[in-house]
Formats: C-alpha cells, structure tokens, sequence
C-alpha cells in the first residue's frame, strides 16, 4: 500500500502533467461518503475525473491494474456526488487513470478508462 506522503507526491507530478498538457485543474482530492477523487479537471468543456496510481516498479504490476471493478464504482459514485454537489449536472465527464512508475520516470495516461 502506498503512504499519504508518496501518494501526495504522485498526485503533484499527475497535476504538473495534466497542467502542461493544457488542462485546467477545478479540484483535488474530493471526498465525500462514496469516495474520493484524485484530481478534478477540465478541458474542452469536458471535466475529467482522473484516479492517480504509483508504484516504484512494476514488479507487482501496473498501477493501473490497481483500479479495481469496485474503485471504479466508488469514483463513479464520487462523481456524481460531485456534480450534485456542484450543480453541473448538465457537463460532459470521463473518468482517467493516470499512472507514474517512479523508477523509469514513466508517466501514462490512460484516457477514457473506465465508463459508468
């Protein structure tokens, strides 16, 4: 399991990278009784839900393969949540992975990787 302090850490490189890739970031570490999501940003009119996964190596796998059936369903339920919460109900969203593998410096953004 990841410590808060890496798992911070990785959350700042996920901003940086999304930052640089020309997104807008509306809110980080969002919880509520049904979850909690990493990074909330916004890009051509679309808000994207992004989980951030790390690992120092992928000697026991990807991080992506840790975003599991059921912390897809809890960021889902997060998100909508969120938009109550929020009012934008009316937005398009998608729901990303990024992740980072500290060893090779590897930073993947898995699009689009999981739907409601």
């Amino acid at each position: 399991m990841m410590s808060d302090n890496k798992g911070s850490q990785y959350e700042r490189i996920a901003e940086k990278y999304l930052l640089d890739m020309g997104y807008d970031i509306i809110d980080k570490n969002f919880i509520c009784r049904f979850g909690e999501i990493d990074i909330i940003a916004l890009k051509d009119g679309r808000i994207h839900f992004v989980e951030v996964k790390g690992r120092k190596n992928v000697s026991y796998g990807y991080p992506r393969e840790f975003v599991t059936t059921s912390k897809q369903r809890k960021i889902i339920s997060a998100a909508k949540c969120y938009f109550l919460l929020k009012k934008q109900d009316d937005m398009f969203c998608q729901f990303d992975v990024i992740e980072i593998i500290a060893d090779s410096g590897t930073i993947n953004f898995i699009e689009d990787a999981f739907r409601t």
